[in-house]
């Protein structure tokens, strides 16, 4: 479906015991503005709705024994089955949010962003039946490794996180790839007015309007920012000469600091 801007309109369903959780997040922001301007179609669905029992219970004990309850299989496979009657173009990725899903990451987001149709199952109490996952889910993601009550949060992170990735959503003067983990690196500090603030200046290579110098400044303390906080990224980074200059220069510095 194309939006009304020209371009091509993501659709977002979100499969949930808990739709009200969505309210506030999805009506604020960048995510409102994207759904408003027609360049992302969220649609929230409740799980219960499609339920087969009159008391509309989705979960139930889990055979062999054990503590929780089990989220069961007959509303998830009616609730998927019928959003998916609804999809237009190629067929949806299903995605479950739980805890033994990948991790996460900018590089999932970006993959998952080139999509048309994301179908996302926020998971509760013990998980969900396993012939959901065998014969209905595409994906399985976490957004780390820790415990949440449910699927809702990480469905948020993920919807956030791939929204702003769409065109037009960020505006035209927006650089999506400067930004931290989109290439590789933590991004470099940034500053704004006023000059000096309580004693601390703006380094002044970001005032000579030196576009190489600054260009030069940025990739170095991007660098040492990766080295500092998450050095197992520039594992994965495709270093030019330049950054391995500048490395063995960091490197250099941080030891003679570290023997001071």
């Amino acid at each position: 479906m194309t939006c009304r801007t020209g371009w091509l309109m993501m659709r977002i369903d979100i499969l949930t015991l808990f739709p009200e959780m969505f309210a506030g997040p999805f009506s604020s922001s960048i995510l409102k503005r994207a759904q408003d301007n027609g360049l992302i179609a969220i649609n929230l669905v409740n799980i219960r709705d499609f339920s087969t029992n009159k008391h509309h219970t989705v979960d139930d004990a889990p055979y062999g024994g054990g503590a929780g309850m089990v989220m069961a299989p007959e509303a998830i496979f009616g609730a998927v089955e019928d959003v998916l009657k609804k999809h237009a173009g190629p067929p949806a990725r299903v995605i479950l949010m739980c805890p033994r899903g990948r991790t996460f990451n900018q590089a999932t987001a970006l993959n998952l962003a080139a999509e048309s149709n994301l179908v996302l199952i926020c998971g509760h109490y013990e998980g969900v039946d396993e012939r959901v996952r065998e014969d209905l889910v595409t994906d399985e993601i976490s957004i780390g490794d820790y415990v949440l009550t449910g699927g809702e949060l990480p469905a948020m992170v993920v919807v956030d996180a791939v929204t702003r990735l769409q065109p037009g959503v960020l505006g035209k003067s927006a650089s999506v790839q400067e930004e931290s983990f989109n290439n590789g690196l933590l991004e470099y500090p940034q500053y704004t007015r006023p000059r000096e603030f309580r004693g601390q200046a703006v380094p002044g290579v970001l005032l000579s309007g030196h576009h190489e110098e600054i260009r030069k400044w940025r990739r170095r303390q991007s660098l040492l920012r990766t080295l500092e906080r998450r050095p197992e990224m520039l594992t994965q980074l495709a270093m030019t000469k330049e950054d391995k200059a500048i490395l063995r220069e960091l490197i250099g510095e941080l030891q003679r600091l570290d023997l001071s």
